[in-house]
C-alpha cells in the first residue's frame, strides 16, 4: 500500500505500471479510501477514547488494523507535521462518522481542523521534504539528506548504480536549512548568494510562527553547506542575510 503525494497520484501510478515486474498486480484505490491525519501532543489521548487498541504500543512508523469509532481501519503512527500523531485509513462511507467522532473526542483539547498552509509550515519547521519543492525527478536522496532511508546494501533497485556513484564521489550540492537574519519571506525559487556569487536556490520557505523568523530549505553548492555559513537570499531584489543551521528549525 502506497500513500503518495495527492497532486502526483496519476504520475506515480503510471511510473509504477511502467516498472512493475512479473505477475505483480497494481490497483488504484484512491477514490475508495479516506485518510484522516490527527496530529499534535493530544492526538493519542483524543483517539484513545474511540478505540480499545492500545495506541501507546504502536511505535513510530508502525501501524495496526482494528476498529476506531466503530469503524474498521488502518491506524498508523505517522504524519507530515513533525508532531506526535496518527493517520487513519478507512472506507469513504465512514468519513463523516469518523470526522465527527474525532472532533467530539478532541473537543476538551480545543481540537481544530487545519489546512495545507498550516501543514506546510509544520513540516518545514522539522525539515521534512515536500515532493515538487525539495525533491523531484531532478534530485537524488543523497543530496537531499535522505540517505538514511535509502538502503544501498539491500539488493538491486532502480537507480541504485547512480546513487552508489553519487555516494562515492560525494554530492555536488546539498539541501540545507537556512534562517534569515533580516526581515523577509523566503519563497520557492528565490536565489541564494555567497559574496555576490549565486550558489543555489530556495526550495521551500515561510515565516515560522514559533521563531518569528523567515526559514527556508534550499540547495547550495557543497562547499557552502556547512552549518554556520553566512549567506544571502535575494528577496524581491534585496539581498537579505541568512545563515545555515543544523535542522530541525523547531
Amino acid at each position: 500500500m502506497l500513500v503518495v503525494n495527492a497532486a502526483n497520484k496519476d504520475k506515480d501510478l503510471q511510473w509504477i505500471l511502467q516498472n512493475k515486474i512479473d505477475d505483480c498486480q497494481v490497483e488504484d484505490k484512491s477514490d475508495e479510501i479516506t485518510q484522516l491525519a490527527v496530529q499534535g501532543k493530544k492526538s493519542e489521548e483524543t483517539l484513545q477514547k474511540l478505540t480499545r487498541i492500545d495506541l501507546a504500543a504502536i511505535k513510530y512508523y508502525w501501524f495496526t488494523e482494528g476498529e476506531l469509532a466503530g469503524v474498521p481501519m488502518i491506524i498508523s503512527r505517522t504524519g507530515y507535521t513533525g508532531e506526535p500523531g496518527f493517520e487513519l485509513y478507512f472506507a469513504n462511507e465512514y468519513a463523516l462518522k469518523v470526522w465527527d467522532a474525532v472532533m467530539e473526542a478532541g473537543k476538551e483539547f480545543d481540537i481544530e481542523p487545519i489546512g495545507l498552509g498550516a501543514r506546510d509550515t509544520l513540516r518545514l519547521e522539522k525539515k521534512m521534504c515536500l515532493y515538487g519543492n525539495d525533491i523531484d525527478e531532478t534530485t537524488n536522496p543523497i543530496e537531499a539528506g535522505l540517505g538514511w532511508i535509502t538502503k544501498l546494501d539491500k539488493g538491486d533497485f532502480i537507480g541504485r548504480e547512480v546513487l552508489l556513484k553519487v555516494k562515492e564521489e560525494g554530492p555536488k550540492r546539498k539541501l540545507v536549512a537556512i534562517v534569515l537574519e533580516g526581515q523577509g519571506f523566503p519563497r520557492h525559487g528565490y536565489k541564494i548568494f555567497k559574496d555576490n556569487q549565486e550558489i543555489g536556490h530556495v526550495t521551500s520557505g515561510t515565516v515560522s510562527p514559533v521563531l518569528n523568523k523567515g526559514i527556508a530549505m534550499g540547495y547550495v553548492a557543497r562547499e557552502f553547506a556547512k552549518v554556520g555559513t553566512q549567506l544571502e537570499i535575494d528577496i524581491r531584489g534585496k539581498k537579505v542575510p541568512a545563515v545555515v543551521i543544523k535542522p530541525p528549525f523547531v
